[in-house]
């Protein structure tokens, strides 16, 4: 199963992510690739494929991504590689992808994909998140907002919404639709 996390960029999807990830043995994380600048802290392979934009457009013409879109002036995808790998090992996937990539995934993989749209309580808060990671000029942080708007209208189309108000809530919330869709696949495939 593709269980897919999404939301406008400073929801919390990352971070929730991370905290469901180690909730399940049977759970890995499909690690995008991306043409940004590597943040403080990340690591290539592990939290990025860190791509030069030649090899990444080298890989979109070859057909490597199972999705992939330019957000910002960087490109990020999902290179269907991991999908494979976790599909070989018998493993289940968790993404943390943007609105336009959880789509997508829902489109190529519609019997296997779970959406899980990760929505800030408000956009004054999501602000807030974004100016506090201090990563971003104050012009990339209004982008973000203002496509917010969009990805917040996209919500309808995902299977859960979770407001990440509380992550002390939110996580276990998102543990529990992971684990259901596992027993209904199981159910299912029995």
């Amino acid at each position: 199963m593709l269980f897919v996390l999404s939301a406008p960029s400073g929801s919390g999807k990352t971070t929730i992510a991370r905290r469901v990830l180690p909730m399940f043995a049977s759970l890995s994380f499909s690690v995008s690739a991306t043409t940004r600048a590597r943040r403080p802290r990340e690591t290539d392979g592990v939290d990025y494929h860190f791509l030069t934009v030649e090899d990444f457009l080298a890989r979109v013409k070859a057909e490597a991504f199972a999705e992939w879109e330019e957000i910002f002036g960087c490109y990020y995808g999902t290179l269907r590689s991991e999908i494979d790998r976790a599909n070989g090992e018998g493993r289940h996937l968790l993404f943390d992808v943007d609105v336009k990539g959880a789509l997508s995934i829902k489109q190529s993989y519609p019997e296997d994909s779970v959406l899980i749209f990760i929505k800030p309580p408000d956009l004054d808060t999501l602000r807030q998140r974004l100016e506090h990671r201090g990563s971003e000029s104050q012009e990339i942080i209004e982008r973000r907002i203002s496509r917010a708007a969009w990805e917040l209208e996209q919500a309808s189309l995902f299977d859960h919404v979770v407001v990440n108000d509380d992550l002390a809530r939110s996580v276990p919330l998102v543990a529990s639709l992971i684990a259901a869709s596992i027993e209904d696949h199981v159910v299912r495939t029995k």
